[in-house]
């Protein structure tokens, strides 16, 4: 129960901000028609005669999300891709789940700021100024940490058991762009040269970092 009361704190925090990542909605819905081949700045509308419940629910969020993987983590989100009636909304939440040392890598949010609550478990999480200076705190089960819009950020489970969070944001579409996998398996990819200098590196580490992110056929 605590963490239902936690959860809708969060949301209404979101909505409450006096500055939104998204533009106002116009209208009471927006129900995104995500079939339309119509392209705005956010997703067309549904004809209102044909909303329903359906529009504006998702049980998503409600089990664990599986955390065998290279990062053991996963995020499960619950953004207007998943729930249309959240189109004009400026809101989304998602959640992250870890296993033991699992990591949600160095990443941005380019639309959006993000909170995190603690459903169970501990973790190490932070982020990283524009003057590189970095925020970071171990935060417990109950807790709640802010991510700044655009900043990188991470967190990480260095716990002995599973840790989960539920995140909310700003925006009905976040945007996520994982930092080591932008640079090194982008398509069509970064050249080396550029990745060498940047991180003062050979050529061999750059190709062993690609063949270990590029996606699995």
């Amino acid at each position: 129960m605590a963490a239902v009361v936690a959860l809708f704190v969060i949301t209404l925090a979101v909505f409450s901000g006096t500055v939104a990542a998204d533009p106002d909605m116009l209208q009471d819905v927006c129900v995104a028609d995500l079939t339309s081949g119509v392209k705005v700045n956010g997703f067309s509308c549904k004809d209102a005669t044909n909303i329903t419940a359906t529009d504006f629910f998702f049980d998503g969020l409600a089990k664990p999300g599986l955390t065998n993987n290279s990062m053991g983590s996963l995020v499960t989100g619950a953004n207007v891709q998943k729930i249309p009636g959240l189109n004009t909304l400026g809101v989304s939440l998602s959640r992250i789940d870890y296993s033991p040392g699992g990591l949600n890598p160095p990443h941005t949010h380019p639309r959006a700021t993000e909170m995190v609550f603690v459903l169970e478990g501990e973790l190490d999480v932070g982020f990283i100024t524009t003057s590189n200076i970095l925020i970071s705190k171990s935060i417990k089960k109950g807790e709640i940490f802010v991510f700044p819009k655009g900043l990188v950020h991470f967190q990480k489970n260095n716990g002995e058991v599973p840790a989960a969070v539920i995140s909310a944001f700003n925006s009905q579409l976040p945007g996520t762009q994982s930092i080591a996998v932008s640079l090194f398996a982008a398509s069509p990819p970064v050249p080396n040269n550029v990745l060498t200098k940047a991180f003062q590196v050979g050529t061999k580490e750059v190709e062993k970092i690609k063949s270990r992110l590029a996606p699995k056929k």
